[in-house]
């Protein structure tokens, strides 16, 4: 039976991580548990870093940006003897559950701790949007919202300049905010390794736009081009000066938006009550606009490529 429940966040910060916290906290607190909080993840699980959580803990925590009990990243927990480690801590704590809240570095975490028979649930929190089985992930929505207000203030500056904005965006190994992105700013490039790069294309996109006006919008998912480069390459072949930005970490930070403060909070409340309802080894996802729950490992071995894949084809009928 469980009475006690532990929750963490890892990986990288995501807006509405706070916010899934809280939720995890004011669930197991009306079903009447106890609650403890880890602090900066799998690192603080392993070093018994840990505090009991009450519903003051989480006041004024929902449009929070990053997460308060912190984040780390820790590559030694794949060593099943610091799993071990964490294990104890739990058990010093009373702790009969835990509730993870990251990308696939904490899905994996969970599901090693899954194996030695600890009840495990996850919550999908990246702005990559990089997990598979969920459509969407918390904070994915309030970064795409970051990255607009700045590409839209950029192509103010082109148009004035005549110039084309290469901007560079997160999302190294999956293109969900490239696309989105270049939809969303009515971008003439969208880059990404789903997408693939072809220069003669990019160029003949660009010549293409300045016939029509005097700006153009290139967005590169980060480190798959580089963009320094491809920005004097631009400016060499085509009638724009290019410049290059790279948005950076901005993207991960910021008071998330009423759609991620929404899920979080759908999500958090998804985890306690399968947890309760005996659902181990599993993970929250948002399907179809309905908050389910799925097997750990069957989420990892789902593609999260393929949204990206189809609003690029959205993007090349309406550039």
């Amino acid at each position: 039976m469980i009475r006690t429940i532990a929750v963490l966040t890892s990986g990288g910060d995501a807006p509405g991580m706070n916010a899934a916290i809280r939720s995890v906290v004011r669930t197991a607190l009306h079903k009447g548990l106890k609650v403890y909080g880890v602090q900066d993840g799998y690192l603080g699980l392993f070093k018994g870093e840990i505090r009991e959580l009450k519903r003051g803990s989480v006041s004024e925590k929902l449009g929070q940006g990053g997460t308060f009990l912190g984040t780390a990243r820790l590559d030694e927990f794949a060593d099943i003897e610091v799993q071990k480690v964490a294990l104890r801590n739990l058990k010093i704590y009373g702790i009969d559950a835990l509730v993870a809240i990251g990308g696939d570095g904490t899905y994996r975490g969970a599901l090693a701790l899954s194996k030695h028979g600890f009840p495990v649930m996850t919550i999908p929190g990246t702005i990559d949007n990089d997990i598979g089985g969920t459509d969407y992930t918390i904070g994915f929505d309030t970064a795409l919202n970051t990255i607009i207000e700045a590409a839209d203030k950029l192509r103010d500056t082109s148009n004035s300049h005549r110039r084309c904005s290469i901007i560079e965006v997160m999302g190294r190994n999956c293109g969900d905010i490239a696309v989105w992105t270049s939809i969303a700013c009515g971008a003439e490039v969208c880059i990404t390794q789903q997408t693939g790069f072809d220069l003669d294309e990019v160029l003949a996109n660009i010549r293409e736009a300045a016939k029509h006006k005097r700006h153009a919008i290139v967005v590169v998912a980060e480190n798959y081009v580089d963009i320094e480069e491809l920005a004097q390459t631009i400016t060499k072949k085509t009638p724009f000066e290019a410049r290059a930005t790279v948005l950076g970490h901005v993207q991960r930070g910021g008071r998330p938006t009423v759609r991620d403060r929404v899920l979080a909070s759908e999500m958090g409340v998804k985890a306690v009550e399968a947890l309760l309802a005996g659902e181990t080894n599993h993970c929250v996802a948002s399907v179809n606009n309905k908050i389910v729950t799925m097997p750990i490992e069957d989420a990892l071995k789902k593609s999260e490529h393929a949204d990206a894949l189809n609003k690029y084809e959205i993007f090349k009928i309406l550039w």
